[in-house]
C-alpha cells in the first residue's frame, strides 16, 4: 500500500480508527497463553519471515473501480499487514465476547457483542498449520460506516477489501490485492 496514495480525508480516518482501538492490552490466560488464536503474534512472525525473504508481490490497488497494478517488492511488512494485527481479539475487556467452534482443520471466532470492531475470524488450518485466514471488521457510528474483509493465504495471497460510507463525503471502496510471485 505505501506507494498508492489514499486521499487524505480517508486516510484520517482509518489512523484515527488505528488509535482508538490499539490502546488496550491483550489478555493472557492462567498457563500464560492467550484465549483465543494471537493474530498479532502470528502477523508478526509472519511479517520478519517475509521481510527476509524479499519476494516479489504482484499488487493490485483498486480505490472506487479504478485499479491500478504492479510488481513490488513490501519493504515493510508489519505496516502491509496491520489491519490483519489490529484485528486481534486477545483484550481484557474482550474475554467472553466472541464464541468459539473449533475442529481439525479451523477455528471459527463470531463477536457476541455487535459493538465489537472486529466480527469475524475464520482460521483454516492444515496439518496443524496455517493455510488460511479470513476476518471480518465493521464499525458504525454517526459520522462513517466502514466494512472489512480481510483474507490471507501464506505464501500465496493476501486481500484486502474495505468499503467505506462517510456522511457528507460520500463512498468509497478499496480493494488491495498481493499475489505472491
Amino acid at each position: 500500500m505505501y506507494w498508492y496514495k489514499i486521499p487524505a480525508r480517508n486516510l484520517t480516518l482509518m489512523v484515527c480508527s488505528c488509535l482508538l482501538f490499539s490502546n488496550c492490552k491483550p489478555v493472557v490466560s492462567h498457563d500464560g497463553r492467550p484465549p483465543y488464536f494471537d493474530l498479532k503474534a502470528y502477523f508478526t512472525a509472519e511479517a520478519q519471515r517475509l521481510g527476509k525473504q524479499q519476494r516479489l508481490i504482484l499488487k493490485t490497488v483498486n480505490y472506487n473501480n479504478q485499479p491500478e497494478e504492479k510488481d513490488v517488492a513490501i519493504k515493510n511488512w508489519q505496516r502491509e499487514l496491520a489491519l490483519f494485527t489490529e484485528s486481534d481479539i486477545n483484550k481484557p475487556s474482550w474475554r467472553d465476547s466472541y464464541k468459539k467452534t473449533a475442529n481439525n482443520d479451523s477455528i471459527v471466532y463470531r463477536a457476541v457483542d455487535t459493538n465489537l470492531n472486529t466480527r469475524y475470524i475464520s482460521i483454516h488450518l492444515k496439518a496443524k498449520q496455517v493455510s488460511g485466514i479470513r476476518i471480518v471488521n465493521f464499525t458504525k457510528n454517526l459520522l462513517y460506516q466502514t466494512k472489512e474483509n480481510l483474507s490471507y493465504y501464506p505464501d500465496s495471497l493476501y486481500k484486502i477489501e474495505k468499503h467505506q460510507s462517510v456522511k457528507i463525503l460520500g463512498a468509497n471502496n478499496y480493494e488491495i490485492t498481493g499475489k505472491f510471485k
